[in-house]
């Protein structure tokens, strides 16, 4: 009965830990050399490609194979996130019926160091045919997708990071660049804001940010601690430990907001040695107290909260009626801190 057969690890070279940092800063180095050439080819070639991305009524299809493929999935990633709709398409799997997700309205990016890729030169004829843009970045002008394109950007290195220069390194890095130049360029183009940025991302961070409101987290009705101006302190202290948010609000009978009671103006009464059970809140309330509109922005709540140093806010109407309450744990629960 045979050995099976195991993979054997070659046999690593002897490197020093300074080796492999120097390495790495030459790999950093080559790529951002790679990088600023770029921007000596930015001109009218870059421009009319951005014209005819503007003027697209339908989706950017962007392909490639390979490690062009993975930029471009990222490429169409990033123009659909910021205000141009794209999706990438595997070219391989265009020739097989994929290629009927274009359509007459649409613009293609194809993305080929060599410009020579075959699962995309195969596609040229009917992309030809559907006529629609074709946007080309290759590192050679003089290939056949450089030259069957609407217009071709030159991504081309003068070496790879790749001690071997075979690995896509620098190539890669160059074809990542000039995407993110077209999709920015684009997203100015469109007037593309934060907002709009934030509606397309609203389960990140920026998106609760800008789209959360203090009407979307905010305590209402029952859940809000509320106590009259005569009701005693034991009584408050009931409605505070009740409801959970550290404080009480003190409201007239109009529901009109007269002040508020923290556990930091608990500590300070108790430190001054006052009976909990004889003293009405109007003597050791904060009158006023802090207090937003439903509608503004929960970002405004974090702002406020840090600018005053208070863990709490008064949620209010145009006439100072109390319609809800909030604190920083809400605002950390709704992940806008």
């Amino acid at each position: 009965m045979t050995e099976p057969h195991t993979l054997r690890p070659l046999p690593a070279r002897r490197t020093t830990d300074e080796d492999l940092c120097q390495l790495g800063r030459a790999v950093i180095e080559v790529e951002a050399a790679s990088i600023l050439a770029l921007g000596q080819r930015i001109g009218h070639d870059f421009a009319r490609a951005c014209r005819l991305l503007l003027d697209c009524r339908g989706r950017v299809v962007v392909t490639g194979m390979g490690k062009s493929g993975h930029i471009g999935g990222k490429l169409a990633a990033t123009l659909a996130s910021t205000g141009t709709p794209a999706f990438f398409v595997h070219p391989g799997e265009a020739s097989h019926g994929d290629l009927g997700m274009i359509t007459a309205s649409d613009a293609v990016i194809a993305l080929s160091n060599s410009g020579e890729t075959r699962e995309i030169t195969i596609l040229l004829p009917l992309i030809k045919r559907l006529d629609v843009p074709l946007i080309a970045l290759t590192g050679n002008p003089g290939s056949t997708l450089a030259r069957a394109a609407s217009v071709h950007i030159d991504i081309s290195v003068t070496e790879e990071a790749c001690p071997l220069g075979l690995a896509p390194t620098s190539s890669t890095t160059a074809t990542l660049a000039m995407g993110d130049a077209l999709a920015v360029a684009l997203l100015d183009a469109r007037g593309f804001t934060r907002e709009d940025f934030a509606r397309s991302h609203p389960g990140g961070s920026l998106g609760r940010r800008l789209l959360l409101r203090i009407e979307d987290i905010m305590h209402m009705g029952e859940r809000i601690p509320r106590v009259a101006p005569e009701t005693l302190l034991s009584h408050a202290l009931v409605e505070m430990t009740n409801k959970g948010l550290g404080m009480t609000t003190v409201v007239d009978t109009e529901g009109r907001v007269l002040g508020i009671f923290t556990d930091g103006d608990l500590r300070r009464a108790l430190d001054h040695q006052i009976d909990v059970h004889n003293t009405r809140m109007a003597e050791v309330m904060t009158p006023g107290g802090r207090t937003v509109q439903a509608h503004s922005l929960a970002a405004e709540a974090l702002q406020l909260m840090e600018k005053h140093k208070i863990n709490a806010l008064l949620v209010v109407d145009s006439e100072n009626r109390l319609i809800g309450a909030l604190n920083m744990h809400d605002l950390l629960q709704a992940g806008v801190v």
